[in-house]
């Protein structure tokens, strides 16, 4: 059984833009504009989502023909309001004792230099020592490596750490004769999500107990994310949501089996919704119920696929429900590679 120093998650903060619903963004806009009329209308009703969240708007806002400069120009503008909403809504629910000594930005939808971890950390008012890390372009498990990543500083240093996640998928609609942007333009939403990691156990916290990732690199070119003269353009194979519950079971049996638990141990799974095919195949492998995922899937109905924030804003809705002290929680979330990642934390302490 595994056993170090572990950091606990003390809080999460939420931010999204403006809410927009899944049906009048059908009618309001992609009805009739691609090619394949009855691919897209399938893609819509069957994505799972009832309202999203968009920065840009395209009844609004069509950034279709936008060149991919002019969409790096408009990303801080909207991601860094976002991102700092989000982080200091974390920092409201529990203030550190000592200075945030790592800050940790996620996102694979802008690029920008001075980038948004300099921009953040002076909106935040963090102290210039502050470390710094961009973990960009790993997609919607980005929040995983993220975790493990100030995780690990929280337990070598004692000091504090926050994650922030923060994508802008509406920034990046592609022209109407895209082919096979059908699941895309369906599932995809804009938020940002936020996390304080503190060295000290919280009783009404998540204590983290450790981390694994596994990959199929051998169906790397199932998901892609490409650099276009349109921004960027998303690749999604349907054969991705079978390759992701193929991962699962090995990788989520293995991290279980390092901490003495077993998969009916689990009280509670934040898996990332990549869609409904993704969450089905995941609860077929892992032989869960569809109310095992009812937070996941309930995260999809209302927000949409927010890629990285997406898995941090499931377990805030878990976290926010009645569990018993002690009860494990698994997170699990997947991205290119094909690459899967799992952590797992247990509520209100440390265990022993």
């Amino acid at each position: 059984m595994v056993s170090r120093a572990r950091a606990t998650l003390a809080a999460i903060g939420i931010a999204t833009p403006e809410a927009v619903d899944q049906d009048e963004l059908w009618e309001g806009f992609f009805a009739g504009r691609g090619a394949n009329d009855r691919l897209a209308r399938a893609a819509f009703s069957g994505a799972g989502v009832r309202t999203r969240h968009a920065a840009f708007d395209p009844r609004r806002c069509d950034v279709s023909e936008w060149s991919t400069e002019r969409r790096m120009a408009r990303y801080v503008d909207a991601a860094l309001p976002l991102a700092t909403v989000a982080a200091a809504r974390a920092l409201e629910r529990c203030t550190p004792a000592q200075p945030i000594g790592l800050l940790v930005v996620a996102s694979c939808t802008g690029h920008a230099t001075p980038g948004l971890d300099v921009l953040l950390a002076n909106e935040l008012g963090l102290d210039g020592d502050t470390r710094r890390l961009v973990i960009g372009y790993l997609g919607c498990h980005a929040a995983l490596p993220a975790l493990a990543t100030a995780d690990d500083y929280v337990a070598a240093t004692g000091r504090p750490a926050l994650v922030v996640c923060v994508e802008l998928s509406s920034l990046h609609l592609q022209p109407a004769e895209a082919s096979e942007q059908e699941a895309v333009n369906a599932l995809f939403g804009d938020a940002a999500a936020a996390a304080l990691l503190v060295p000290a156990p919280c009783p009404d916290a998540l204590f983290i107990l450790g981390h694994k990732v596994a990959s199929d690199l051998g169906a790397a070119e199932l998901m892609t994310w490409r650099v276009g003269s349109h921004g960027l353009r998303m690749g999604l194979s349907r054969k991705v949501p079978a390759r992701v519950g193929a991962l699962s079971g090995p990788l989520v049996d293995e991290l279980l089996g390092e901490h003495g638990f077993a998969r009916t141990d689990v009280a509670a799974w934040a898996v990332h919704p990549g869609g409904p095919r993704v969450l089905a195949e995941v609860a077929a492998a892992l032989g869960l119920s569809q109310t095992s995922l009812a937070s996941s899937a309930g995260v999809l109905a209302s927000y949409g696929n927010c890629s990285s924030a997406t898995v941090l804003i499931i377990l805030d809705a878990i976290a926010q429900g009645r569990l018993a002290p002690g009860a494990p929680v698994v997170m699990l979330a997947f991205g290119p590679g094909l690459t899967g990642y799992a952590t797992l934390l247990r509520t209100g302490h440390a265990p022993g």
